[in-house]
């Protein structure tokens, strides 16, 4: 068979035709050949052919040149030898090249074309008598047709009417009329040449996706009612990209189709309301009728041409409800079948046009960022070896906006690497004009409170949740759950499905050139370096002033605050002092007699320079605190007020010795505690913290005393790592979800382990590499952890005295044993199917846990330099290719790093020469040859696997000090995922 893809072809015409002329070319052809110009399909046309007993080469170039071809089966159709050898041709083309074939059973019957019975069967055989025997199908000797045929042109004519009688097509006697039958058959061509690949948009990273989900929601199959659909999205998210994508998909299934592309700002021309829907109009009828001027005289124009068509209309970048209304105001403004996409940052116009029916185009994930970037600045989806962090870098400060990712890549493209960090410093501090435009877009349109709001949390709560800042600004003036529904439905900050997290998506440059627009009588914010120097230096502090935002890198000498530089600011509710350059210059000095404003709620100080809050710090108001990177021995005397306190971070207060009492911080929900290397014990008043949720205590390599009464209702994720001289740990909460216990000397679990029942990760860890400590002393994990029937997630790292795991509990999904030395047995549940078992660097695995591994897992890392048995299909070397029209995989790779690996392992995939997008199938870290086992499953996009097809796979990794030795695929059978 040849190799060449039907995807990757370029055809001349979309449809060929075979039919018998006197049956059906007056009649039936031409209705079917109107249809399909009608629909802008082109179909070979063999006029001027000389026609004769051999098939010319006209014929054979039309056939191998169309997309599908359309076999019209009727009464004479097998009496000519030339539509006979047409027929082997094109389904030789099926064969070879992936052509699709259609059939018309024109007034003949499928059994009788098979079988060559019935009056079909009369002429093919001629009248004549039959020939042959044995073990063979008999051969028919016809009289005219044969004359001068070999005996195998006559079985090839035999077998090519078997075959393409099996092909389902559509059937005369099953329609009332032939016009119905000619439109379904338009319909379906359309459909199949829809189906082909899209080259203008085959690079667009995570774009199929968004199609397959619209799609879902159009409900394409319900042809008695029109429908709106609204897309919705940020700016520069791509709504107009896959509006476009959209467009060249699904148009040919429509009589009549239009864009409206840009329509923002078009309802603010000097008209009044009247003329500007009838401009509107006379634009959407000129479009969609292709009646260039049209004038129209009144609004009813619209559904008066439309509403017995089937239409398809995209109305991009809407962003005034009038446009709707003068546009799509009814669905029975359009026939029946249509459908009408609306693309709009503004969520709440399409909820006042009643349009229930919405998608919302969602950020893209880091790793999809990361790949838009890479396609617009290397032309691939991954970064050359050099680039990977510099990449990275770019796509975080495109906070993972696609408009940006392109303009950045495009920047980009072709520079030198030792170029790059002068361009992206410039692009750091001065965002590009393209952007910017887009971005202020969104924001000019605000309300003032709102963008006020927008500046609040673009400043001080950027990725907080909602609740968290309605807390914040609970007495504040402004009507804050308004605001984030108004930010939301605007696309300005993205709120999560779950109602609660807020993400501010502008970049702050917007931000800081929007400042000067702030209203005082709400309250001013203060971002701009030498103001704020001039204030905290002079005390000339203003009463307006609500919060400052103030990056002390950005001095060049040091700037000494003033006793009474706070004290005149009696409405800052927010202060926001931090570091982006860690130069270890100390550049802000403090008075120990300087007051901090009496309701403060929001108090972030990175290297505060004092060795103790100011005796009259009032926390009263406050709800979150952070103090990092300071010189703090201890926050403050006595018991304070703390009824307000939801957050608290101490990260790198390496000095801090003692915590205060919390007995009052009732309502503290985060307490981290990172690096704080002075510090001993916790104080027992944590037993008081009935709210808190989250405890982070890490690398407090001190620690020795934590209370021994831990059972807080509301903890359920604690994390504690190392800390060294910890060894025991006590009770904690029963309703704990995420435990981490990392770079411990942990030498036991307590016995309340069993009653975990809402437990889903647990990790276990050593210590670090490079570190002095040896690893945790554990030689065993308890047997009660098979009852823990909500656990998920086990991950076991660096125990090397770790000889076996026990039986685990079979709700178990992912299972990580890495860096056990000395690890031999695995207990997993009996034929239970894990996402994920990983076993790097356990070289002491026994056959029986090394076979459970293999076969139970569908992704898996373990030590081995052979591909197992079941992977029977191998090639030595990175790639390798084998037919299949199953869609489901198991792939085994063995790497071989010549030093240390870390990082990831790659695929692509290409099905007939077609590429798919290049995945990630594995991270790694490891030092010798492992086995790197995968999963993937293809979508049917294109109807491949209704066919054999090839499949090519190659994998690499990002380091050129890995070897691929040898790959090996697995073809997984049935939909239990297992052969």
């Amino acid at each position: 068979m040849a190799s060449s893809s039907s995807s990757s072809r370029t055809w001349r015409y979309r449809v060929f035709t075979s039919f018998h002329g006197p049956d059906v070319r007056k009649t039936f052809l031409s209705h079917l050949r109107k249809e399909f110009i009608c629909n802008g399909i082109t179909m070979f046309d063999d006029q001027g052919i000389e026609r004769g007993q051999t098939i010319s080469p006209e014929l054979t170039q039309g056939i191998r040149e169309s997309r599908i071809s359309i076999v019209v089966l009727s009464k004479n159709y097998a009496s000519s030898g030339w539509c006979l050898n047409e027929l082997v041709e094109i389904l030789e083309c099926k064969e070879d090249v992936g052509q699709i074939v259609m059939t018309v059973f024109y007034g003949v019957d499928p059994s009788d074309v098979r079988k060559h019975t019935g009056e079909f069967g009369i002429a093919f055989r001629g009248g004549s008598r039959c020939m042959g025997g044995g073990a063979h199908p008999p051969l028919i000797a016809f009289d005219e047709t044969c004359a001068g045929k070999t005996e195998d042109e006559r079985r090839r004519w035999i077998q090519a009417l078997k075959d393409v009688g099996n092909i389902a097509g559509e059937h005369l006697q099953n329609w009332d009329t032939e016009s119905k039958m000619i439109e379904k058959i338009a319909r379906d061509v359309s459909n199949k040449l829809n189906a082909t690949p899209a080259r203008d948009f085959e690079d667009m990273v995570g774009l199929e996706a968004h199609l397959k989900k619209i799609q879902s929601l159009l409900h394409l199959d319900l042809e008695d009612e029109a429908m709106i659909l609204g897309i919705c999205g940020p700016a520069g998210i791509g709504k107009t990209t896959i509006a476009r994508a959209l467009h060249s998909r699904l148009s040919s299934s429509f009589q009549l189709t239009c864009f409206m592309e840009n329509l923002r700002g078009s309802y603010n021309g000097g008209l009044d309301e009247y003329g500007l829907k009838l401009q509107l109009q006379e634009q959407l009828l000129s479009k969609i009728l292709n009646q260039n001027g049209m004038r129209i005289y009144h609004l009813g124009a619209v559904p008066e041409r439309l509403c017995d068509q089937k239409v398809f209309i995209i109305l991009d970048d809407v962003d005034d409800l009038k446009q709707l209304e003068a546009l799509a105001n009814e669905t029975n403004w359009f026939g029946p079948g249509s459908r009408i996409i609306v693309t709009t940052e503004d969520q709440e116009i399409l909820e006042q046009h009643d349009i229930k029916n919405t998608y919302h185009v969602d950020f893209p994930t880091k790793e999809e960022a990361c790949k838009i970037f890479c396609r617009y600045a290397f032309r691939r989806s991954l970064a050359p070896c050099g680039f990977v962090q510099l990449a990275e870098r770019v796509t975080e400060l495109c906070s993972n906006l696609p408009l940006g990712l392109r303009v950045m890549g495009s920047t980009l493209r072709g520079k030198k690497e030792g170029d790059w960090e002068g361009i992206l410093h410039r692009l750091e501090n001065s965002l590009d004009q393209q952007i910017n435009g887009v971005l202020r877009v969104g924001y000019d349109t605000l309300h003032k409170d709102d963008q006020y709001l927008f500046l609040l949390i673009a400043f001080f709560f950027n990725y907080q949740d909602g609740d968290h800042v309605k807390i914040m600004l609970s007495d504040s003036n402004l009507d804050v759950s308004l605001g984030l529904k108004t930010l939301a439905y605007k696309s300005i900050i993205q709120i999560a499905n779950d109602g609660n997290i807020v993400m501010h998506k502008l970049l702050q440059q917007v931000g800081r050139e929007a400042v000067q627009l702030q209203d005082p009588k709400i309250g001013k914010i203060l971002i701009d370096t030498d103001e704020i120097c001039d204030v905290l230096e002079n005390g000339s502090g203003s009463r307006s002033v609500m919060g400052i935002s103030f990056d002390i890198s950005t001095i060049q000498d040091g700037v000494y605050i003033s006793a009474r530089a706070f004290k005149k600011m009696c409405n800052l509710r927010f202060l926001n002092i931090y570091k982006t350059r860690c130069d270890g210059n100390d550049r802000v000095h403090v008075p120990e007699d300087m007051g901090f404003p009496p309701r403060l709620r929001l108090l972030r100080w990175d290297v505060y320079p004092g060795k103790c809050l100011p005796r009259t710090f009032n926390p009263e108001y406050l709800v979150e605190l952070k103090l990092q990177h300071n010189k703090l021995e201890k926050l403050w005397e006595g018991t304070q007020r703390l009824t307000n306190l939801k957050k608290m971070d101490l990260t790198e207060s390496r000095k801090l010795k003692e915590l205060p009492d919390l007995s009052n911080a009732t309502n503290l929900e985060q307490l981290t505690l990172v690096s704080c290397k002075s510090l001993v014990e916790l104080p027992s008043s944590i037993g008081n913290l009935h709210k808190l949720e989250w405890l982070l205590v890490g690398l407090c390599r001190n620690l020795q005393i934590v209370p021994s009464h831990f059972n807080l209702a509301s903890l359920e994720r604690v994390e504690m790592y190392g800390c060294w001289k910890l060894r025991k740990l006590v009770d904690i909460s029963t309703n704990i979800t995420t435990l981490f216990i990392t770079e411990t000397m942990l030498e036991e679990f307590p016995e309340s382990i069993r009653l975990w029942s809402r437990l889903h990760t647990l990790r276990i860890q050593g210590s670090l590499e490079g570190s002095h400590q040896s690893g945790p002393d554990i030689k065993k994990i308890p047997d009660c952890i098979k009852y823990l029937h909500g656990l998920k997630e086990l991950y076991i790292v660096g125990c090397p005295k770790l000889v076996s795991l026990p039986e685990l509990p079979s709700s178990l999904t992912i299972l990580q044993a890495s860096n056990c030395e000395s690890l031999e047995t695995v207990s997993l549940p009996f034929d239970s199917l894990f996402e994920y078992l990983h076993f790097p660097e356990c070289f002491k695995l026994g056959h029986e846990a090394r076979r459970v591994i293999i076969q139970q897992s569908l992704l898996a890392c373990l030590p081995g330099s052979i591909i197992p048995a079941e992977f029977d299909h191998r090639a030595i070397g990175n790639s390798l290719t084998i037919r299949s029209n199953f869609k489901e995989f198991r792939m085994c790779v063995v790497v071989s790093p010549r030093k240390l690996m870390n990082g990831p392992l790659f695929c692509r995939i290409h099905i007939n020469g077609f590429p798919l997008d290049e995945n990630i199938v594995q991270y790694f870290y490891i030092r010798t040859a492992h086995l790197c086992i995968s999963h993937t499953e293809l979508l049917d996009k294109y109807g491949w696997l209704e066919q054999d097809n090839e499949i090519s796979f190659e994998f690499s990794t990002s380091s050129h000090e890995v070897d691929i030795i040898e790959c090996g695929v697995q073809i997984l059978m049935d939909k239990t995922g297992r052969s």
